[in-house]
Formats: C-alpha cells, sequence, structure tokens
C-alpha cells in the first residue's frame, strides 16, 4: 500500500476531528503533524508529497487517538508557546493559557524603567511561563520562583534556562512563600481560584489533565489572593507591584481583599475577551 503523504496525512486527520465534534481540527491537524515529523510550518507548504515512514504514520496515529480522547494538544505535543516563547510542559503544570499573558502585558505597562535591576517573584510559577516571560523582558531583572510541587520547579527552571533566563533565576520548593524571606519589588502569581465544588464541572481537557493542585482555589476560589494578599506587606518594598490573576467573576471579590491588606488597586485588566482578568496593586 502506498504510503499516505504529508498533505493526505493532514487533510485526513483534519477530516477526522472534525467529524468528532472538535472545532479547531484544522489547528490541531496541522499542529499533530507538526510534531510529529518534527518538521517546521513551512515544510508542509514546500514539501507536501513528501510520504510518511511507517513509524512517523504510526506516531501520528497514537496521537490521533489521544487527541480523540480529548488530551490537549499542548499535552500531546509537550509544549505550548506563551509570549512568543516555547514552553515544555509536564503533568505538574498547567497549559499556559493566551489569557494569563494579560497579567505580562500589565505588569510592564506599570512599570516605568524596563532596565532596572527589579528582584521579582512568582508564586505558585507553574511552568514558569510568567517568570520567564517578564524576565526575558526586563533584561536586568532576577527572579525567584515558588512552588509546592517539585516536578513543576524542574519544568520551569528548564523553561527558564531554555529561553535564556537560567542566570537570572532561581527556584524554591516552597507553600507560597512560606520558605521566601527579603522585600522583592514585583511579584506576579497565577494562583488555582476555582471554587473546590467546580472544579469537577470544568470541561474534560482541563478536569482529566491539568493538576488539581493548579485548579482548586478552596470552598470560594479565593484562598490564594488571601493568603497572598496577606503577605505583601512582609514581602514588598514600599511602592512595590503585585500583580495577579484572577476568575472572570473575582474583581469585586478582590477589592474587598486589597483593601482590607492595605493594598492600593492600580489596574483591573481584561482579556480579549474583555472578561477581568489581571488585577495589579501597589504597596503604599
Amino acid at each position: 500500500m502506498t504510503a499516505l503523504t504529508r498533505d493526505q496525512a493532514l487533510r485526513d486527520l483534519r477530516r477526522t476531528l472534525s467529524e468528532a465534534g472538535f472545532e479547531t481540527a484544522a489547528l490541531d491537524a496541522r499542529l499533530l503533524l507538526l510534531s510529529v515529523l518534527g518538521i517546521p510550518a513551512t515544510a508542509l507548504i514546500t514539501q507536501p508529497d513528501v510520504p510518511l515512514s511507517a513509524e512517523e504514520a504510526e506516531r501520528l496515529e497514537a496521537a490521533a487517538r489521544r487527541r480523540l480522547a480529548h488530551e490537549p494538544v499542548a499535552r500531546i505535543v509537550g509544549e505550548r508557546e506563551f509570549w512568543g516563547l516555547p514552553f515544555v510542559l509536564s503533568p505538574e503544570t498547567l497549559v499556559p493559557r493566551p489569557d494569563t499573558e494579560t497579567v505580562v502585558e500589565t505588569v510592564l505597562g506599570l512599570l516605568p524603567d524596563r532596565q532596572a535591576p527589579l528582584l521579582m517573584a512568582d508564586f505558585g510559577t507553574g511552568s514558569g511561563c510568567l517568570l520567564v516571560a517578564l524576565l526575558h523582558e526586563l533584561p536586568q531583572a532576577q527572579g525567584l520562583g515558588t512552588d509546592l510541587s517539585l516536578g513543576a520547579l524542574r519544568t520551569a527552571r528548564r523553561n527558564a534556562w531554555a529561553n535564556g533566563v537560567g542566570e537570572r533565576s532561581r527556584f524554591a520548593l516552597s507553600c507560597w512563600a512560606d520558605a521566601v524571606t527579603g522585600r522583592f519589588d514585583l511579584i506576579v502569581s497565577n494562583p488555582p481560584y476555582i471554587a473546590s465544588a467546580v472544579v469537577p464541572t470544568l470541561d474534560r481537557e482541563v478536569r482529566d489533565h491539568d493538576p488539581l493542585l493548579a485548579l482548586d482555589g478552596g470552598p470560594d476560589g479565593l484562598e490564594p489572593y488571601r493568603i497572598l494578599l496577606g503577605a505583601a506587606k512582609r514581602l514588598l518594598i514600599p511602592g512595590g507591584l503585585l500583580a495577579v490573576e484572577i476568575g472572570y467573576d473575582q474583581a469585586e471579590d478582590l477589592r474587598g481583599l486589597a483593601a482590607a491588606h492595605g493594598l492600593e488597586i492600580l489596574r483591573i485588566a481584561h482579556d480579549l475577551s474583555d472578561n477581568p482578568r489581571c488585577v495589579a496593586m501597589r504597596r503604599a
């Protein structure tokens, strides 16, 4: 039997995923094929008639089975782009999402000098996407990432070095800031903010594949914010900045928590869907 060409394999996989109801079938098929073949996107355009080897066809079939079981494409290929940078993933980390880039954009918009020698911390760093993206934009800054998962910390360290900021980053095993001393100019976090009772109702691609530790924010989804905002006075220099990602319906809750902890809200930024996604605060 004649081997499938790249173009035929792409069309067949796209049709299979589309018939299975995947709204992003075309993109999913393209990303899976590129990953399996280990080729750049241009090769699908310039060399569409190259046949797949038996091994490549087998790997593509295995990837298709995983996608049909609703495993996220990023998990299958093992990486995801964030802020234009590549991030490898592990079972202990969330898949970085475009909404989280709102935190990076907000922080950069509030910093008067990107060349300043800032000291920053990212609590619950996961894949390290916030810390690494900000260090990439702030060439004189140094950063600390903490997480309760050793596997996540290993992944974050790998991403820091892969993206050229390894020498300016450190990582520590800590429940939020429990093991951290000193003062920071900037603190960021994308904490778990889903109420415990809501977690089982999430989309299966999230519920079945993202780590529970990175999703469950306690009975009302606000417990990590109480901890982080409560530690802000100890950890931030006067005038220091704290920026956190929030759920779409948590902006008013954060207003109340900020006031209770003596923090001034500088900005509530919205994501591309116009939902409140980041709250930036300043210590008096």
